[in-house]
């Protein structure tokens, strides 16, 4: 398991650092791993998925973290996954543990229909394990709050009550949160905002952004991100990327992207469009080696390596994708003098959010979106003063900062919780 092998590496230097080295043991494998194998009849016939569902820690409180469909998934993926969850939610300070899950198959390859189907079979599965006090999926890659909807409506028939805090990021009308579909950009933002003051690079003129990854959080961050001032030159997804030198309209860029799919199929930038010269077609990862002050990974996880990391010419890297910078490559964006946000840090709104959405389920409440983002705001800015402050009294990266602030709450949790399963 190379993935988690990296993950563990960190894991162990920052419990090293801060003399916790008796947590390692406790955290260094999961305290649950399920996988479950189920037969579709799909458009194109009847075929077989695999599926997993890793509950790494819940020393803090009920496991939290999102269910992913993507052909690559596998059980070092979905276990990597799990045990940074557990960091990020310890980083933020919420009282929730981590945990991950997926299916290995490809979504674009089938119908609406297909991926309901395949969603409540694979909620069947993992019904047992799951529930409001036990283990809260969430959206990843490739599912969105119709993904969720889906799974609280399986589990309510199965355990027979509607259950509303099983899942989080549903749509608002099934008890979802407001602000939680952009949670994850406005996250990032506001640490990315802190960082550039810290560093004074609050800007003459405004800052240049690159943006690898146009789904759910790229296109949020995006968007957010030239609402604060920032100019977005590139912007990537699967299919290839569009650069522009003078910057991107970002509004009727995610207009054009929702009627053709893909980017390449509709560079839009401002003034006459496709018309402009300067406005060109780049691969997926050219856009990770712009001349840019910002970059921000936010597609998939070992986007930058050690093969590639001499390239980047950013001098702040959002790591808003889980694990898009391989520790080998971190050393060298540091040496060069390259400030890493941490995904643990960076991308964290996202579950802040769904734990107020779990809250709310829990209480029968319905927040304000204003009240969401102000309580997003405290959480953010105060997990960041934690993280520079602790990484500045080790003299060490702000990953590192953010580990051993994750170990030292999951070290002073007073018990660990028990695993309570649904009968």
């Amino acid at each position: 398991m190379k993935k988690l092998e990296k993950a563990l590496c960190v894991l162990k230097e920052s419990a090293k650092i801060a003399g916790l080295e008796s947590v390692i043991p406790f955290l260094s494998s999961p305290q649950r791993s399920v996988d479950v194998n189920f037969t579709i009849a799909t458009h194109e016939g009847d075929k077989q998925f695999t599926g997993y569902r890793v509950q790494w820690n819940n020393a803090l409180g009920p496991y939290k973290g999102g269910i992913r469909y993507h052909q690559n998934v596998d059980k070092d993926e979905v276990f990597t996954l799990a045990l940074l969850m557990t960091i990020k939610n310890a980083v933020v300070g919420i009282p929730l543990g981590g945990a991950k899950g997926g299916i290995a198959f490809d979504p674009t390859q089938y119908l609406v229909r297909d991926l309901e189907k395949i969603t409540r079979a694979y909620t069947r599965a993992i019904t047992p394990i799951i529930g409001p006090t036990v283990d809260i999926p969430a959206p990843d890659v490739n599912t969105n709050a119709q993904t969720m909807g889906w799974i609280m409506d399986e589990y309510s028939k199965i355990v027979g009550k509607k259950s509303l805090a099983v899942v989080t990021g549903k749509p608002i009308d099934k008890g979802g949160s407001q602000g939680r579909e952009e949670a994850t950009g406005r996250g990032g933002l506001e640490i990315l905002l802190k960082v550039c003051a810290q560093l004074k690079r609050t800007h003459e003129k405004p800052m240049t952004v690159a943006i690898q990854g146009f789904g759910n959080v790229g296109s949020h961050i995006a968007r957010l991100c030239a609402n604060a001032g920032f100019t977005i030159t590139a912007l990537a997804d699967v299919a290839g990327g569009i650069h522009h030198d003078d910057g991107l309209d970002i509004d009727r860029t995610l207009k054009a992207k929702e009627r053709r799919e893909l980017l390449k199929k509709s560079c839009f930038c401002t003034g006459n469009l496709c018309n402009l010269k300067k406005c060109k077609f780049v691969g997926s990862t050219a856009v990770l080696y712009g001349d840019v002050d910002i970059l921000v990974p936010a597609a998939l996880e070992h986007q930058i390596t050690k093969h590639n990391a001499h390239r980047i010419n950013a001098k702040i890297i959002l790591e808003m994708a889980n694990g898009a910078i391989t520790p080998e490559a971190e050393t060298i964006l540091t040496g060069r003098g390259i400030t890493v946000i941490p995904d643990v840090l960076a991308n964290a709104g996202g579950v802040v959010v769904s734990y107020f959405e779990w809250l709310q389920n829990m209480h029968g409440e319905s927040w304000t979106k204003e009240k969401v983002d102000s309580k997003l705001h405290t959480i953010m800015v105060t997990a960041y003063t934690d993280v520079v402050s602790t990484a500045k009294k080790y003299k060490t990266s702000l990953r590192i900062g953010a580990y051993i602030v994750a170990l030292r709450r999951i070290t002073s949790a007073p018990t660990p919780q028990p695993l309570i399963l649904n009968t």
